[in-house]
């Protein structure tokens, strides 16, 4: 069996990488495709040759390939997959709109429906400063990736969300119906230790959804507590600039040094709405406990303090005083959490479990569609 793996870009390891490189070691012979490739780390692709589209000779597409998503569905369409017998995407973007023939199997793992074109959009346009009159082309853009994006949504056999919070998305925006598999934590890569040190720690991409600016401003408002931030991203440079002494905004770290921040850290804070969100739970598989917002995907992985096991605390919105309101929430019940606990809970997301999964998968749908498995 010829396996292809499509993917949006490879740029920066993230939880994308991070499911990716369970679908190299699953599938070792399969042939990836991305619109963008300018991936430094190449562990993650298992050996796989990587082929891309036009888009990866345009100028500028190094550093700023997003600024030419209008142009990546007509790229994703381009590739002939037609040796393949499976085609698996993983997509957050264009990757699912691949063309497959009658004879194939595609099956799309979606990390999520397009969020800035859709429940984001209006937050999109206005941290682009497109929200203004002059700002119409953007929302033509964005209307016509809306009507891609659903089109393209129905080209796949069988769909797979990363968790119920985004299979209900793919409900609303695209009418279908998608099997839930969550993506893998690496809890090999973590250590609990027997006790913390005193700062709150956040790993992220430093883009604005991540909300990482709320986190700044709540910090500089306790000058008392410590705020640790490591990733990369656009925001950076302001975020530093923001930043109070109390506050440190470390940029890219490797990952040994992340392990060992989320192994010393009091608690991880999760301030965005994730479709599912891996980073808390490597910071569980460190055994260290999380003070989340109460949305999305981390109400999936997580007991809040109504649990008679906590491993989280939520707060109810994305402001400052609801953020604070969670953190002394969590230190009045810090004799509550449990390394062990929150070691445990991440296991449930083990890698070998997300293999078998989605192996189980594959097979069904090859079935289903009277082709034998991979």
């Amino acid at each position: 069996m010829k396996v292809a793996i499509i993917v949006d870009w490879l740029s920066v390891i993230g939880g994308a990488e991070r499911v990716l490189a369970e679908m190299t070691a699953l599938y070792p012979s399969a042939h990836l495709f991305a619109v963008v490739d300018h991936l430094q780390d190449r562990a993650i692709l298992n050996g796989c040759p990587v082929t891309t589209s036009f888009v990866q000779g345009l100028p500028g597409a190094g550093r700023h390939y997003r600024r030419y998503l209008p142009l990546m569905p007509l790229a994703v369409e381009q590739w002939n997959l037609g040796g393949y017998d499976l085609v698996l995407s993983a997509s957050h973007a264009v990757a699912k709109g691949v063309i497959s023939t009658p004879w194939q199997v595609h099956i799309a793992y979606i990390h999520t429906p397009m969020r800035f074109a859709w429940d984001l959009q209006d937050e999109s346009l206005e941290q682009a400063a497109l929200s203004r009159p002059g700002g119409w082309i953007a929302r033509w853009l964005l209307h016509r990736l809306r009507l891609w994006d659903q089109i393209s949504a129905q080209r796949p056999d069988h769909l797979i969300a990363n968790s119920a919070f985004v299979a209900d998305r793919i409900r609303k925006y695209w009418r279908r119906e998608a099997e839930v598999i969550h993506p893998p934590v690496a809890c090999g890569r973590f250590e609990p230790r027997a006790s913390p040190e005193d700062f709150y720690l956040s790993v992220s991409r430093l883009v604005p959804g991540k909300q990482i600016e709320l986190l700044v401003r709540t910090f500089a408002a306790m000058p008392d507590r410590r705020l640790v931030v490591i990733g990369d991203g656009p925001e950076l440079k302001r975020l530093r600039r923001m930043a109070s002494p109390n506050v440190s905004i470390m940029g890219w770290q490797p990952d040994e040094v992340v392990a060992d921040h989320m192994a010393r850290c009091r608690a991880f804070i999760l301030a965005a709405t994730e479709d599912f969100g891996i980073a808390p739970l490597e910071a569980q598989a460190a055994g260290r406990p999380v003070v989340a917002l109460g949305r999305g995907g981390a109400l999936e992985s997580m007991n809040g303090l109504d649990h008679s096991r906590p491993n989280a605390v939520f707060f109810a919105e994305p402001t400052v005083a609801s953020l604070r309101d969670g953190l002394d929430r969590f230190e009045a019940n810090a004799a509550r959490f449990s390394p062990h606990e929150c070691r445990a809970n991440a296991e449930r997301f083990a890698p070998q479990r997300f293999r078998d999964a989605l192996a189980q998968a594959v097979n069904k749908a090859m079935a289903a569609q009277g082709r034998r498995s991979p």
